[in-house]
This record gives structure tokens, sequence and C-alpha cells, in this order.
């Protein structure tokens, strides 16, 4: 281990909202060490502490979380139930509250200079949970000097190992050991942000040694990267998963058999092995291995026979083909590599598939209108909360606002409801594989395949890959050369 060392990291997605701890930034600050929840999640996706130490539930609306003691902020002022109340009411107060809170009612009162009181206008069994989100990360007083409307300043003022001291735009960020960590003293005494968009460009970076840690490595770079000195390649089984969506509010995919015709024509092995190049994993459900509920059985291959076999039954044949429109963006390499294997696949099944491929934002207008065939997306179920009520209501129940699939099963939203009674995590657990399942029968979208996070390193020692994405500075993290 090199002592004091400096470390370079390249990131590939970029803040867009100058680091607001409201939005999709707040997972930046989180990652690079600079700022700490109450709470974060372990490996099985169950609340542990973090800057609370412990937590009550007092009555069905009321929880009293217990601070660490000892803690301070980058500008030395201490954690205190005043601060953490003043944090989370301004994050509640919000114009847009960020997805993990939004709607539950959150309000919050210090208890004591040690302990908080958060309330809810319904009862919520996973609160805690919520309090894992990088949005609920607590700043000090002083960064929320400006006002309810004025997004909190987080230029040192975090509790986490790295203080963050400069930033430059959407280029790069600094950020310098903080001395008084409550964890230990960590090991790294610089580290340098790069916001690398491009993929290629981040792996052409750690084969260069220009980064010692480099996230969202392309499948195309990996034999090299694997054969490179000095580099290893990290992979982790990711809470994503990359679907293929079928309109079932229009034709051609309000007629079930051709919802099913398509998920028969479809070789999910083959797409994770050969079309991506084992850089993911085949999906059998929404959910798969990453998380404690997730399915980790092999689905099988396409079935053709099976898939001509329904289409003739819903009328179509070589003398009247089907026809429809595969959409996607390139935003993430792999979908429109997947999607030029689906459509060989469909097309082998005699159906013909016409590709667009486009910017997200250019397609979601039409997409969220149900003004499309098939759609392909990825897309991370757990990004706010590590529970799946969240992903299974927006994106499946009848008035979801993400139900691209425009699924509607009564059965479906009955079970899903019933999930706001249910606080046991084995409990909660099941009914997501019950969903999951209710799913797959019902072919509500088909899951292609299970993302992996696949991280780059180069004479670094103390990384561990986090399967949630919100962990990688950390004390442990060191240089070695």
């Amino acid at each position: 281990m090199v002592p004091d060392g400096d470390l370079t990291v390249a990131l590939q997605f970029a803040p867009r909202s100058g680091y607001a701890i409201d939005t999709d930034d707040a997972f930046v600050l989180t990652q690079l060490g600079a700022t700490e929840t109450l709470v974060v999640s372990g490996p099985d996706t169950q609340p542990l502490p973090h800057l609370a130490t412990a937590w009550t539930r007092l009555d069905p609306l009321t929880w009293r979380f217990e601070l660490r003691p000892g803690v301070s902020f980058h500008d030395g002022t201490p954690l205190s139930g005043a601060a953490v109340a003043g944090a989370l009411t301004w994050l509640a107060g919000a114009a847009a509250p960020p997805r993990a809170i939004r709607g539950i009612g959150l309000t919050a009162v210090a208890d004591g200079e040690s302990a908080v009181r958060l309330s809810t206008t319904a009862p919520d069994p996973i609160l805690p949970l919520r309090l894992t989100s990088p949005n609920t990360a607590i700043l000090a007083p002083a960064a929320y000097a400006g006002g309810p409307t004025v997004p909190p300043a987080v230029v040192g003022t975090g509790t986490g190992p790295m203080r963050l001291d400069a930033i430059q735009g959407t280029q790069n960020a600094t950020l310098t050991r903080n001395d008084t960590y409550w964890g230990g003293r960590p090991a790294l005494a610089r580290v340098q942000a790069r916001f690398i968009p491009d993929p290629a460009a981040r792996a052409i970076a750690i084969q260069a040694g220009d980064v010692q840690v480099a996230q969202g490595i392309p499948e195309a770079s990996l034999a090299e990267l694997r054969a490179s000195d000095g580099v290893e390649v990290q992979t982790v089984a990711a809470p994503r998963t990359v679907s293929l969506f079928l309109n079932q509010s229009a034709a051609p995919f309000s007629d079930g058999r051709l919802r099913e015709a398509v998920a028969r024509a479809v070789d999910r092995p083959a797409l994770a092995e050969q079309a991506l190049a084992g850089a993911a994993l085949p999906a059998s459900d929404l959910f798969g291995p990453a998380v404690p509920w997730g399915s980790t059985g092999r689905p099988a291959g396409a079935d053709v026979e099976a898939a001509r076999a329904l289409l003739a039954e819903a009328g179509h044949g070589p003398d009247n083909p089907l026809s429809v429109r595969l959409w996607t963006y390139p935003n993430r390499p792999e979908l429109p590599t997947l999607a030029t294997a689906v459509q060989g696949m469909l097309a082998a099944a005699g159906i013909e598939a016409e590709i667009r491929v486009a910017d997200y934002a250019t397609l979601e207008p039409e997409i969220l209108g149900g003004r499309y065939d098939l759609f392909l997306l990825s897309r991370a179920y757990l990004s706010d909360v590590p529970d799946a009520a969240g992903v299974l209501r927006s994106d499946y129940t009848c008035s979801g606002s993400y139900n691209l699939d425009r699924y509607c099963s009564p059965e479906f939203d009955e079970l899903v409801e019933g999930l706001s009674a249910i606080a046991e995590p084995a409990k909660r657990q099941e009914v997501f594989r019950q969903a999951a399942a209710k799913l797959v029968a019902d072919t509500a979208g088909i899951p292609l395949v299970h993302s992996q996070d696949i991280t780059a390193t180069r004479g670094v020692s103390g990384y561990v890959p986090d399967p949630q994405g919100q962990r990688l500075v950390t004390t442990e993290l060191a240089r070695t050369g």
C-alpha cells in the first residue's frame, strides 16, 4: 500500500444538476465518499446502522433514530438531532422531493441532541430502508443557509471519509481526506474524479494508467483489459434488468398470443452469453441474483416452433407476416447490440422487426403515450430504495406512473397493495417473488438479461464492488503502486 496515496477514478455518469442533493447527482456524492446517510443497505438489502446507530418504531406513524456520537461535518460542526431534522425537512419540502420519500408526508423533529423523530402520514414499514437513499444524505446546517428554495451547498458540508473541495462543472471534482472521520483514517489523501461518458474512453484511460478505477467497462473491451498487465476486472450482479416491453394497449400486442410468440422466439441465454459475450446474465424473471428474492434459474432457450404456432393461431404466417417496430436508445451501449440480436431471433420465427435507435429523451413521449410496439429498456429496480415495492407499483400496476407495457391486472394490484401492511423482510420478499411470477405468466414485458456492473482497477487495494452502486471510495480503498 502507498501511504497517503492519490487516486483518480473514471465515473460513467456526470452530475447533471450541479450536485443537487435532491437529484440523482446525490449518487455521485455518495460514491465519492463525500456524503453519508443515516442508514445503509447490507448485502441482503436490509437496513444497517450508519450515521444512525439504532431505530425504534414508536407507533405506526413515528420512528425514533439514535445518532452516532462523535461525528462532525466537514466544516467542523457536530452531527445533532437538530442538524438531521433540518436536513430532512429541507428535503421533504423540496419542489420535487426525491422518489425515495415522495408522497409519504415525511416530517422530522429533533429529539434532544442525539436523536431525531420521523413521522409519515400513513404507516410506512420500510422507512429505514428509504433512508438508505443517497438523496437522504445529511449535510451540515450551513449547507441550507440559502433557504428552502435554494439547493444546499455540498462543498465541504458532508460527513464522509473524503471532503469535497472543488467542482469543475461536469468534467471533474477534487476531494481530500477527512482526517477526523468517525469511521477511521482513510488510506487515500486525495481523490480526483473524472466524468467520462464514453465507455470506450474509460477503458482506454484505465489501460493507459491515466486512472486507477474505471466504472462501466463495455463488453467490447473486456478481453483486452483482462489480458493487460496490472489491470484487474471485477464484475458483480447489478439490480438492473434489460427487458423487452410490449405495448398491450394497441395492436398487435393487445393479443396475448403474439406477446407469447415473441417470448418464445427470444433466446435469452444466447443474448447474455453470445451477443454480450458473457457480460450479462440470462433473465428468467424481473429480478435476478443481485437480490435475495431474485431468480437464479437459467431460462430456456428459444422455441421457434412454438412461436410460429402462436403466430399462425393469431393469423400470421409467410403470407401475412407480423411486422413490428423495435425501439431502443444508445445511452447504454449494450442496447443496440441486443436489439440487433433480438431482431434476428424474431426473424427466425417469422416476425419482421424494424429497429429504431434514438436518444431516450426523444423516444420517451411516444413510449409513455403508448405509441410504440416493442421497446428495449435497461431499468434499475432498486435505484432509490432497496425494496421492490416501488418498481412493482410504478411499472406494473394499473395506475403506475411508468407502466410502459400498459399492463393492468386487478390481481396483481391487490398483491402489491398488500405490501403496505407487511413489515417482515421474509414476507415482503415472498410477495416480490409472487409478483415476478405473475408478470411472467401474463407476459407483462419480457426480461432478457440481468446487467452486471463491470469495473477495472489498476494498482489499488481495498476495492469492493457494490451491487447497488452507492459505495466506491471508502476508508479501505488505497493505492498500491
